[in-house]
């Protein structure tokens, strides 16, 4: 009884009830919708950091993360390599050579990180031959015959990744290949430091040029073949400067590295967390972040509730006494208040739900592209700039509580000056 009688009482000043249900419907829609943002952009980052940056897990010379140099390996890399791979939950390994590398084209130079990768195993870890345009397989795949379009788009081709044919091919980023203004077939040279101790090199010629969401990546990072840095730097079969293991699944990773550490205490044993801290901080964070959020928008609408509740004690000061003073227990009229609260930001709660997740769902799916705007920006801090808004349900949960929560707490007051009246004197009140 009390739930609709405090239903109808919602709709008795209709314009009054629909400006309240607007302002929970929009501030509800916009601190949503600004979460989800968030939270796609930081899934985004961390999905990037791990398929074609770090992977899950790596492993180095303790001595190599404060200073790269060449000689500081790891020692029989081959043998815990194997023992990591026959571990559960490890769905693939590879081992890195990793060093400083001054590269040289006919104009410019810059220096980078010169990694040597095995190029079938690195598949299986990281996603960066995803990440080379080749316009000829696009071709093939489209079965396209004519002419002038296959010509079109052998001059956008970006070349391919890296493969057991020719000699000595480096693949480069977008930004790097920019900086040294060279282009897929451009030679280059790589000047670098042996195992001896000596200076080493070697002309190396471009076989494709990545693209990723983060241009500080692109710039700093090149991949060769393990076998010809290795030849290069008179090192061996086992030589390797990082392990970079990828779990089939994350919630797997801490385990691991207490596994590891406990059984190669003289190895540093870094989590994706440690080897992208601003991506794992603002990940841990999106939670958090979207309660607060939400706590200040509701704060702001609870002292709008708090006014409209106020008001209709105001109103209705006669009608209140006169329950009172016919048998309505003061309990019941302070849950009657209260009720009319809570119903009145649920429906302006659920309307405002109901649009983010529409809008969210659509977004999620197509991306909300700002290439054009801000493009450089966003991926020079390392993000996309096309965003995929996302949502958990838990997300939403916590919203409706904290809705409920919101409204019980700002009627509390009216409702405890509506059950402070007394009869007699409300009866009185014009």
């Amino acid at each position: 009884m009390i739930p609709s009688i405090s239903w109808k009482n919602i709709w008795r000043n209709k314009t009054r009830s629909l400006i309240v249900i607007t302002a929970v419907t929009i501030g509800l829609f916009g601190g949503l919708f600004g979460s989800a943002m968030m939270i796609g952009m930081s899934e985004r980052r961390v999905d990037e950091a791990l398929n074609k940056e770090v992977s899950h897990i790596q492993l180095h010379n303790p001595d190599y993360l404060e200073n790269p140099e060449v000689g500081l390996v790891i020692e029989n890399a081959n043998e815990k390599l194997e023992f990591i791979e026959s571990q559960p939950g490890v769905k693939a390994a590879s081992k890195r050579i990793k060093i400083t590398s001054m590269i040289n084209s006919s104009t410019s130079n810059s220096g980078i990180n010169l990694i040597g990768i095995d190029p079938d195993k690195e598949k299986n870890v990281t996603e960066i031959y995803k990440a080379v345009y080749d316009s000829s397989q696009v071709v093939e795949k489209l079965k396209i015959t004519s002419p002038p379009v296959i010509s079109e788009f052998l001059e956008d081709s970006v070349g391919k990744y890296i493969d057991d044919t020719g000699r000595n091919p480096i693949l480069l980023g977008e930004e790097l290949a920019e900086k040294l203004k060279i282009k897929v077939r451009s030679k280059v040279v790589l000047t670098f430091q042996g195992i001896d101790g000596g200076l080493h090199g070697g002309a190396f010629r471009v076989c494709g040029i990545y693209r990723t969401e983060n241009s500080a990546f692109e710039e700093m990072n090149a991949f060769v073949r393990y076998t010809d840095l290795e030849r290069l730097i008179d090192g061996g079969e086992e030589l390797s400067h990082e392990i970079a293991i990828l779990m089939n699944n994350m919630e797997d990773v801490p385990g691991l590295v207490d596994k590891l550490e406990a059984r190669y205490p003289d190895l540093a044993v870094s989590s994706w967390k440690e080897l992208v801290p601003d991506a794992a901080m603002l990940n841990d964070l999106m939670t958090v972040s979207t309660a607060i959020i939400m706590l200040i928008i509701l704060l702001a609408l609870g002292f709008g509730i708090v006014n409209t509740m106020l008001m209709v004690i105001l109103e209705r000061t006669k009608e209140i006494g006169m329950l009172i003073a016919v048998g309505m227990s003061k309990a019941r009229v302070f849950i009657m208040i209260i009720l009319e609260s809570v119903l009145l930001s649920l429906t302006g709660g659920f309307i405002g739900m109901a649009a983010a997740s529409v809008v969210i769902g659509v977004l999620g799916e197509k991306g909300l592209d700002l290439t054009a705007a801000a493009q450089e920006g966003f991926e020079a801090i390392g993000y996309s700039a096309v965003f995929y808004p996302t949502m958990g349900i838990e997300l939403y949960v916590m919203v409706t509580l904290m809705v409920v929560a919101t409204a019980v707490l700002a009627s509390l007051y009216p409702a405890w000056k509506a059950v402070k009246m007394n009869p007699a004197v409300a009866l009185r009140t014009e």
